[in-house]
């Protein structure tokens, strides 16, 4: 079934920015390629000449039979497959040309507990065929609108699967396609996150979420986007000094022209507020400051402080098919290691990653100066993030732990981890194995005026 994508080059947003340029899509013969030599998301399809990274042969699209359905946790799919090799402090140096930075320093600074447990590779990313179509449409139609401000043309499916132009133009098309990516049209979940002390000890914050992904609605189109990317709302359920608080997001495809729209409910004050500061290096109480607003998701919102370079591609052992950790009873004492995650729950395989750098500009303001990010060609997430202070120190490392929830079917994360490598703390969020479910995926369409702030007081203060 295909989905509805109108006006595919209609207005998106009226931008007030008229005379900013618009970076072209590429030609339908480009296109042509997609879901034949390239897959419908725009990686090769082909493996790589080593024979380490497979051909891509479909994705996983089907449940193991012990699967129960939408909500539960997910049984791993590939129990059989072992570790092939660990890739710790001691022989590093042989695999150095397929470890991130971050990885390496990740290494050197844990060198008797963090190691890399390497399997084989499955290319286990799959989207639905309405998107597969939406995203050929994108290709040929989707363009970035100013210096990397918004997008338009693009609906239903990843707005750039093939990248064009010059390196800043392929750099901005990578991350539109991770703050766009296909994740679902409409979940809920009740998960937890955690700061996590030199000392190993952490307190619970628990929070119900909603997300309504407007970019994939199955009744829209291009022009009813309504500059939206998606909707979400999270109320914290713990601990008690935290409860009752609430935040609405209205995510923005243009947050230079409309920026992010953000609302806090203060359970004491039984007032909805307007929170203009959810964005860029805005600290996040919950993660006891070792997570800035942009570092939510890995990376979201505005690009406009920094200059982006597009470093082509390289193939890297990124956490990947991670079943182990997500798995249902598992305890978070078992998760969270005094540094780290458990490396023993890890699953780590090679796969191709495009990769970015971002540079503070001259003149603008960030607690990060550079930042390397490591997107993977199949499913657009990034999976990894290396972010430097202002001497230009690697600082913190990023991980956003990947597997494929096959209900979907695609691939998103299952926990994402920040690490302070010179505080030696880190806080993961995303942690639900103590949860009778994990993320409820559905294709319902909520009323938009679900996700409003008269919304968010009315539900509140029930």
């Amino acid at each position: 079934m295909r989905y509805n994508k109108n006006a595919i080059l209609g207005g998106l947003l009226a931008f007030s920015v008229v005379a900013a340029p618009a970076y072209a899509a590429v030609s339908a013969s480009e296109a042509a390629r997609l879901g034949k030599d390239l897959t419908p998301f725009g990686s090769p399809r082909a493996g790589n000449d080593a024979g380490t990274i497979p051909a891509w042969d479909g994705g996983l699209t089907e449940p193991p039979a012990n699967y129960e359905g939408s909500g539960q946790h997910h049984p791993n799919p590939f129990p059989d497959d072992e570790v092939l090799f660990t890739i710790n402090a001691s022989n590093m140096d042989q695999f150095s040309d397929h470890l991130a930075d971050g990885v390496k320093a990740m290494l050197e600074t844990y060198p008797t507990t963090f190691r890399v447990p390497v399997y084989r590779t499955r290319r286990t990313h799959a989207v639905p065929d309405w998107v597969s179509e939406n995203t050929k449409d994108n290709a040929t139609n989707a363009a970035i609108v100013g210096e990397s401000a918004g997008i338009k043309g693009a609906f239903g499916g990843y707005p750039f699967p093939i990248l064009s132009g010059n390196a800043e133009q392929k750099a901005w098309q990578t991350i539109w396609n991770h703050l766009t990516r296909w994740r679902g049209v409409s979940l809920t979940r009740r998960a937890s996150e955690v700061a996590v002390q030199t000392n190993g000890d952490y307190s619970l914050v628990t929070s119900q979420q909603e997300a309504f992904f407007n970019f994939y609605d199955p009744e829209g189109s291009v022009d009813t986007l309504d500059n939206v990317i998606f909707y979400y709302l999270s109320f914290t359920q713990s601990p008690p000094r935290l409860a009752g608080g609430a935040v609405l997001i209205h995510e923005t495809l243009n947050q230079i022209i409309n920026p992010r729209n953000g609302w806090g409910y203060n359970a004491g004050q039984r007032r909805v507020r307007r929170a203009p500061n959810l964005g860029y290096d805005s600290p996040i109480a919950a993660a006891d400051n070792l997570r800035t607003a942009d570092d939510t998701d890995i990376f979201n919102g505005a690009m406009d402080r920094y200059n982006w370079t597009y470093e082509g591609k390289r193939e890297i052992y990124i956490p990947y098919n991670n079943y182990e950790i997500g798995q249902k009873g598992l305890s978070y004492s078992e998760i969270l290691g005094m540094s780290h995650l458990n490396p023993d729950l890890m699953r780590w395989e090679l796969h191709r990653v495009h990769v970015v750098t971002a540079t503070l500009k001259e003149g603008e303001r960030h607690i990060y100066a550079k930042r390397r990010f490591y997107v993977d060609e199949d499913s657009w997430n990034t999976a990894l993030l290396d972010q430097y202070d202002g001497r230009g120190d690697l600082w913190r490392v990023s991980m956003g732990v990947l597997k494929n929830y096959y209900e979907l079917p695609g691939v998103w994360t299952v926990l994402e981890a920040f690490h302070d490598l010179q505080a030696r703390r880190y806080h993961v969020q995303g942690l639900d194995t103590e949860e009778p479910n994990t993320r409820v995926f559905t294709n319902d369409v909520p009323n938009k005026r679900y996700f409003s702030p008269a919304s968010l007081r009315r539900r509140s203060v029930r």
